[in-house]
């Protein structure tokens, strides 16, 4: 049954909802936890939604901050370096087409290079927005990054719909008051307030003073 939402804004998260990365996040991830001993399903458990200094200091949360701050960095350049099996998540142009002329933004734990390099890779547009781990003091779940995105564009959070696959990107959406559509099989389990496979089930239309989103 469709469900049709209205909405003033669409923040978008990068990772598991504009573009599928899985290949060589699990890939780098796993090089980097086999040192450690930890478990990968743990790791990549983990991961997801998060900057990758605080994913570090959640899975050794004994290792000195300043550790994880300079395997951060390393992580990002290998990861923006290595865009092998990146592809783009099924109706994400389309939707970033839709929305072109509408009020949106990128809303991700990746740096600037990174979300250029997995956005480049996949072929993507990337919204005139962008509040990426630069712009942030703290990583989602917090929803500094929303709240952020939603001032920015000076709409009030409640008016605004975030597109999340993560636990703590959804956390985060909804601590900072929006209606959360999650994307992906394991978005669900998360508490989402509506979910779709993949973005082909989303459709936008200008109506009013914003836009509808109509879920298939």
């Amino acid at each position: 049954m469709a469900t049709t939402l209205t909405a003033r804004a669409a923040l978008l998260d990068m990772d598991g909802t504009l573009v599928d990365s899985t290949a060589v996040v699990e890939r780098l991830w796993w090089e980097w936890a086999e040192p450690h001993g930890l478990d990968q399903n743990t790791v990549l458990q983990t991961v997801h939604g998060r900057q990758g200094w605080q994913s570090m200091a959640m899975l050794l949360p004994e290792r000195d901050h300043a550790i994880n701050l300079d395997e951060n960095q390393q992580m990002l350049a290998r990861e923006s370096s290595d865009t092998q099996g990146v592809i783009a998540i099924p109706g994400a142009d389309e939707l970033l087409r839709a929305l072109e002329r509408l009020p949106h933004a990128i809303v991700t734990s990746a740096n600037v290079a990174l979300m250029k390099a997995r956005m480049g890779a996949a072929g993507l547009r990337i919204p005139a927005l962008a509040i990426t781990a630069e712009r942030v003091s703290r990583s989602k779940p917090d929803p500094e990054g929303f709240l952020l995105a939603a001032s920015t564009l000076g709409i009030d959070p409640a008016e605004c719909i975030a597109f999340e696959d993560s636990g703590a990107g959804i956390q985060a959406a909804r601590d900072a008051g929006m209606t959360v559509i999650g994307v992906g099989p394991h978005a669900p389990s998360f508490g989402p307030t509506y979910h779709v496979d993949d973005l082909t089930q989303i459709s936008i239309a200008p109506s009013g003073a914003g836009f509808e989103i109509r879920i298939s």
